[in-house]
């Protein structure tokens, strides 16, 4: 370039070509979703064009490339030909590699033209030379200033770039609270806050318009495909469009108010809820369109930030600037919103996908999937609801627990499995894939009602898909019935007040005492050692469920509400059925006999009635919790009474049923009305004895099926095996074990199940026969040790302890371990020097944490030991053992002020051990129930049910409970003391005549 270049015309185009290098600069670094910033991209196509063109017709009518330009002209020319393109195709992921063309062709042309001008000389030489003369000397110092200006620019904003991630990735981090809650008041924007005791709020700290929430269809204008699949999943169908949350609801308010239920509505009811609506009675709007809404696509994505993993919707959310561009009713606005979005997509992306959701799937899911209720909800305590968080962050899935049973290949969060990568054409598509917003997990009532073919067979597919898995595994010739002597385990701790389960996050997996069991021969696996049964014989059948590709406790979510549980069906070559435990009413259409092996959480009121209305508010106490960590098993009892003239095979299969919801929560959220007959009903916040009926009006229940739905039972899995009888006084085959490296894993589950519940011998011998099988698998021994330090027997488990060491010396667990038993034995240097190891290789495993800082407080090392706690509470600030221990710890440094915060806290999350009281008398009327509670039990064949003779039709009260209850192997229950106002549990099982009682 020469002089020549300053003047007319062409310095008017290399001023907008400076400009359109400012321009560029700022589009690279602030993608901001302003209206100024969208200004500024279509200046860009503008000034692109402008220039583009006159460039072109100046190279036309000279034939020559202006001085200094030549090399640039190629990738320039590149540029304006990829600029062009893009402004048809947009820059959406698809056509992202022509947009890096863009940029690079850019830069290659851009670079070596303002480099020569920076270096091309402009001094009075060059100026006699040109026709402009001295004029031309300011002109020259203008550009020198413009070059530096851009080049400043263009490398500022590629540092910016380089750093934005980072610093994105740092500002949305999800983060626990270095000062925790005392009481729920504390949370969230506090009771003076609109949304309360919900810990949901809006960035302006009020309501925002309901439409914002409404809009999921606008949406679709771009995201078809992701639309289609929310469409039919349970997120759309968070709020009054689910009848069975809806009837939870209108029962909520109808008893405590309407202040309790916005705990519900910050995950549920969006629509209905930021706007300030949610004071009036939901049954006075519930046709309206808010309350049938649902939760939308902005309820997860104008999301801006998670204040901690605590849950119950601690999270903000935000009105997004050009929403209502988007949305707009005029079809000019919305054609311009969406061809500058498509244009440069990066303000869009980056508004409704903050780096926590990809990268902190967990933490962030845990602000809805994790509840507790306390004061202002339930009038009663802290007390943690369900928890689909807490139990992952401490397994193997997560990758962070060093304690796991098993660890998978690769370790996952919530969205690897419930979000799992489908075939795309959507924009946002990597690679032809998107991630699937059906959500799949396990709600088969949802499309079951509203007929959603595509959203069943997707939550269906994912139930079979080899979740848990179910094994036939052993016999046992012994009698049942005895009774076993049950005591605390070594090392036990202070539990949490919880109605859920509680596994990797304490140190015994949330067992809570040892079964001193007799040893006895176990004979397995069935299918492979093939023992023979004997007419007239009595044994004991060992059924072995594990969780494979669960990531979360088994089941997960509000365990209180559905159905999931065990079948057992002993079939002769006779075709007659000896045995049969969990078999269903009504040829599957009804409830599930009471003495099936369930897995679930049995709530109970202040009176002892079953929370069976999704009245977890009212919950004070637990019957039993019974659930299956990630990673782990669960060992089944079964008492097999072979008749003396049974066939000559019996064939046993196991099933995993799951039913979602509970047959008599469906009855009840369809058609349940108090019973008129029942005048003296005892009702208040605190328990409901009220009997109700299952006749009331369907029509206007919300989803297609305008009737009790009959809900389908999903098989998750089955296994079968087939033994010879033979007669009473013929000789046995001799009874072998199989115990091969083959089976290894089988004995080990086995395994696994028993230490769980307890039954520490017969898990010792169970992991003995895993090492005998595979000594050179180091978890066996670990396992052995870990039976054996239950049990207090400290020696025996170092000795396992040792042994996995020379086979695996970076084996954490076994590190962990050792420090146990150099605590137990006093030595506690050595103690720190295995659990820091443990701690070195799994930093947020709080156990580790919990375990180390307890040996160094053993040591008066508080400061160090307040250190780890404090690390145990960044992982989960309700975690009880850090604070009861750094409560002791602020006492021995005579620190009161803390030390009595810390109670406070210690206090507020610790079981209230005397509600067990309340389940005395429920135990007493429901055998099967006690029968469950126990640690170690036996099921027999099922008690017929009591309301079978009412199948007819006539109108018929159950019986209170079963004829006589099942044998069982376990301790004998405790008598409890009766709860202050007892009530007769009357009528505990309905009728198909639709009369019932509070179950």
């Amino acid at each position: 370039m020469s002089a020549q270049m300053l003047s007319g015309r062409r310095a008017w185009w290399l001023a907008g070509f400076f400009l359109l290098l400012l321009n560029s600069a700022y589009l690279g670094a602030f993608a901001t979703a302003s209206a100024f910033y969208y200004a500024q991209v279509t200046l860009h196509i503008v000034g692109g064009a402008v220039l583009g063109v006159t460039a072109l017709r100046f190279l036309v009518r000279h034939r020559a490339v202006p001085d200094g330009w030549g090399i640039a002209a190629g990738p320039l020319l590149v540029a304006l030909v990829t600029g062009a393109a893009l402004t048809w195709t947009g820059a959406t992921r698809p056509w992202r590699w022509l947009l890096y063309t863009h940029i690079a062709a850019s830069v290659l042309g851009v670079l070596p033209v303002l480099l020569g001008l920076l270096v091309r000389p402009f001094g009075r030489r060059a100026a006699r030379e040109s026709r402009l003369g001295d004029a031309a000397l300011p002109g020259a110092t203008l550009m020198r200033v413009a070059v530096v200006v851009t080049l400043v620019a263009m490398v500022g904003s590629i540092v910016y770039v380089s750093r934005h991630g980072a610093v994105r990735r740092a500002s949305y981090r999800i983060q626990n609270p270095a000062v925790v809650p005392t009481s729920m008041f504390e949370e969230g924007a506090g009771p003076n806050g609109p949304f309360f005791p919900s810990s949901a709020n809006t960035n302006r700290n009020g309501v925002i318009p309901s439409n914002f929430f409404m809009t999921s269809k606008d949406c679709a204008r771009c995201h078809k495909e992701i639309y289609d699949e929310w469409n039919e999943s349970a997120h759309h169908f968070a709020s009054f469009n689910n009848q069975w949350y809806r009837k939870s609801i209108e029962y909520m308010q109808d008893v405590v108010g309407t202040q309790p239920s916005k705990w519900c509505a910050g995950c549920h009811d969006h629509a209905v809820f930021f706007n300030g609506r949610f004071d009036t009675p939901i049954k006075q709007q519930i046709d309206t369109p808010e309350a049938q809404n649902g939760l939308s696509c902005t309820s997860c994505h104008a999301i801006t930030h998670v204040g901690s993993s605590m849950g119950n919707g601690d999270f903000v959310i935000e009105y997004p600037p050009l929403h209502d561009l988007a949305v707009s009713d005029q079809p000019l606005l919305r054609w311009a919103h969406d061809k500058l979005l498509a244009l440069d997509p990066q303000p869009h992306r980056e508004t409704f996908m903050k780096p926590f959701m990809t990268e902190q799937t967990s933490e962030y899911c845990s602000s809805c999937h994790k509840v507790h209720l306390d004061v202002p909800v339930n009038g009663y305590r802290w007390i943690r609801g369900f928890n689909d968080y807490d139990n992952w962050q401490a397994s193997g899935v997560s990758g962070m627990g060093a304690r796991a049973f098993y660890y998978p290949a690769k370790s996952s969060g919530c969205g690897d499995c419930h979000m799992p990568k489908v075939a795309s054409t959507d924009p946002s598509a990597k690679d032809g894939r998107h991630k699937s917003h059906r959500f799949a997990a396990a709600n088969t009532a949802l499309p079951f009602v509203n007929g959603h073919a595509n959203q069943m067979k997707a939550v269906q597919s994912f139930l079979k898909d080899g979740q848990v898995s179910v094994d036939v595994f052993g016999l046992v010739r012994t009698p049942g019935g005895q009774v076993l002597e049950e005591r605390q385990l070594a090392g036990a701790e202070p539990r949490l007040n919880s109605t859920f389960a509680v596994g990797e996050e304490s140190m015994h997996f949330g067992a809570g005492s040892a079964v001193v069991t007799t040893p006895v021969e176990v004979v397995a696996p069935l299918d492979k050692a093939q023992p023979a049964l004997r007419r007239g014989e009595s044994v004991r059948l060992e059924v072995v469920v594990r969780t494979r590709k669960v990531g979360h406790f088994f089941p997960g979510g509000t365990v209180d509400g559905h159905e999931v549980w065990v079948e057992l069906e002993a079939v002769d070559s006779k075709g007659r059925t000896i045995m049969h435990s969990g078999k269903v009413a009504d040829e599957g259409r009804g409830r599930v006999e009471t003495g099936a092996h369930f897995y679930k959480s049995l709530m109970l009121d202040a009176e002892g009635n079953p929370i069976n209305k999704r009245n977890a508010w009212a919950a004070r106490s637990v019957a039993y919790v019974r659930l299956v960590p990630p990673g782990a098993a669960d060992t089944i009892h079964y008492r097999l009474d072979v008749p003396p003239d049974a066939g000559d095979t019996i064939t046993l299969t196991a099933r995993i049923n799951y039913r979602k919801f509970n047959w008599w929560n469906t009855q009840w959220a369809f058609a349940g009305v108090r019973d008129p007959q029942h005048r003296d009903v005892r009702l208040s916040k605190d328990y409901d004895n009220g009997r109700w009926v299952f006749t009331g009006d369907t029509s206007k229940v919300s989803g297609k099926v305008k009737e009790i739905p009959n809900l389908p039972i999903t098989v998750m899995a089955e296994s079968r095996t087939t033994l010879k009888v033979v007669d009473a006084t013929a000789p046995l085959p001799a009874d072998a074990p199989v115990v091969t490296q083959a089976v290894r894993e089988r004995w080990n589950d086995y395994g696994i199940g028993l230490l769980l519940q307890g039954d520490l011998k017969g898990a010792e011998g169970a992991f003995l026969k895993v090492t005998q099988a595979e000594p050179g698998y180091a978890d066996g021994w670990v396992n052995v040790a870990r039976a054996r330090l239950n049990e207090g027997n400290v020696d025996g488990a170092t000795q396992m302890l040792q042994r996995a060491l020379t086979i695996d010396p970076r084996l954490a667990k076994t590190h962990f371990f050792l420090g146990q038993a150099a605590r137990a034995l006093g030595d506690y240097d050595t103690a720190i020097t295995h659990l820091r190891e443990a701690a070195r290789q799994y930093p947020r495993d709080r156990v580790v944490r919990n375990q180390l800082g307890r040996v160094l407080f053993l040591k008066r090392q508080y400061a160090a030991a307040i250190t780890e706690f404090k690390v145990a509470l960044d992982v989960d600030p309700e975690d009880l053992q850090a604070h009861y221990n750094l409560m002791l710890c602020y006492q021995g440094m005579g620190q009161t002020d803390l030390a009595a915060r810390e109670r406070t806290l210690y206090e507020r999350f610790k079981a209230d051990e005397s509600a067990q009281a309340i389940t005395g008398d429920f135990r007493r009327l429901n055998p099967d129930d006690n029968n469950e509670r126990q640690s170690v039990h036996e099921h027999r064949t099922f008690t017929p049910f009591p309301a079978d003779a009412a199948s007819s039709g006539q109108t018929t009260v159950a019986t209170s409970a079963p004829a006589a209850p099942p044998t069982r192997l376990g301790p004998a229950p405790r008598r409890a003391a009766a709860p202050a106002r007892p009530t007769p549990l009357a009528a505990r099982a309905p009728s198909p005549a639709k009369v019932e009682s509070p179950e």
